[in-house]
């Protein structure tokens, strides 16, 4: 039996429209002050500030039927303690980047490099705000099963089209 695709998720940018207007939450997203292991006082003495469309959550569990979800997101296991249980989502797996933010072949971005690691040989569908052209022609390159790098606005979040692409692509 074919495995299903991996659905390999980004949260800030995909899940958190973190660039939207500053003092104006987007539109059926609810805002959560969380601090995780990455945001430390020395920072900023506010935790940090993360809207979550709660409907998400319902729309990715929709999406389970067809894919194996994964974090793909600098939050790695922290993801399942701060936005998974806003969601209604379940634990999840998480890519443990060996490297966060560091050098990447050709102009691609940091992560292209493991999401292909931990893809394997599998479809996968990858959802990120940091998706560019060369990211998609370096996966087209290496990867010996279909994949679609989907870049999802980081001012707006994902949108039904967005699911509905997701879909379609799985189906």
């Amino acid at each position: 039996m074919t495995p299903k695709p991996l659905l390999l998720i980004d949260v800030d940018g995909p899940l958190n429209p973190y660039a939207a207007q500053p003092q104006r939450r987007p539109d059926g997203y609810t805002t959560h002050r969380m601090r995780p292991t990455g945001w430390t006082e020395a920072e900023s003495r506010k935790p940090l500030r993360v809207w979550l469309n709660p409907d998400h959550g319902a729309d990715l569990l929709e999406l389970a039927d067809t894919y194996e979800l994964v974090w793909a997101t600098t939050w790695k296991d922290e993801a399942n303690d701060w936005i998974a249980p806003h969601l209604g989502l379940p634990r999840l797996p998480y890519i443990d980047w060996p490297q966060m933010h560091g050098r990447a072949p050709r102009g691609t971005f940091w992560k292209t490099q493991y999401i292909l690691e931990y893809a394997g040989e599998r479809e996968f569908a990858w959802i990120d705000d940091d998706i560019t052209a060369m990211d998609r022609e370096y996966v087209d390159q290496r990867h010996p099963a279909r994949a679609l790098l989907l870049r999802i606005d980081e001012q707006v979040g994902l949108t039904r089209s967005d699911f509905d692409t997701l879909a379609d692509w799985a189906a």
